[in-house]
């Protein structure tokens, strides 16, 4: 974690009445730098409050999300946007995902049918990517969080 973030972390966690090593996850949502931009601000806004990341796709030696776990979501430029924690983490078949927790991805008009075809088209370039075949059943890694700070 660079300056500006520790930072960002430590006048977070005094605001909060945090331990300042409480631990805390960095990352940016999506694969490109207009994603990581437009989602951050979906979650500033407090329209994207779930994320869906491939369960298989995890290295072995990444730990899960779990509930409680705090997160900063970054920008493009690897600058914090915003606080996060998990409330709900659930390991859900692909084709079983609800249209209710798609609304709650925030994306595009938050209907069900825009949810699935990017997350069709995002999932099997992921896949590829890895060296895999993307399928209907595949396990996801469901989270449900909200926006803190």
């Amino acid at each position: 974690m660079n300056k500006q973030l520790k930072q960002f972390w430590q006048d977070f966690c005094q605001r909060h009445n945090l331990e300042y090593d409480t631990p805390v996850e960095v990352w940016a949502f999506g694969a490109t730098p207009q994603q990581a931009d437009e989602l951050a601000q979906l979650v500033s806004q407090g329209i994207k409050t779930a994320t869906t990341s491939a369960y298989e796709l995890y290295d072995k030696n990444e730990k899960l999300p779990t509930a409680g776990e705090w997160s900063i979501v970054l920008n493009s430029k690897e600058e914090p946007v915003c606080v996060i924690q998990d409330k709900v983490v659930e390991i859900v078949p692909y084709n079983l995902i609800s249209k209710e927790y798609a609304y709650h991805e925030g994306e595009g008009d938050r209907s069900y049918e825009y949810w699935r075809r990017a997350h069709d088209d995002f999932f099997d370039w992921e896949y590829r990517e890895a060296g895999k075949v993307f399928y209907l059943q595949a396990p996801m890694v469901c989270e449900v969080f909200e926006k803190v700070e």
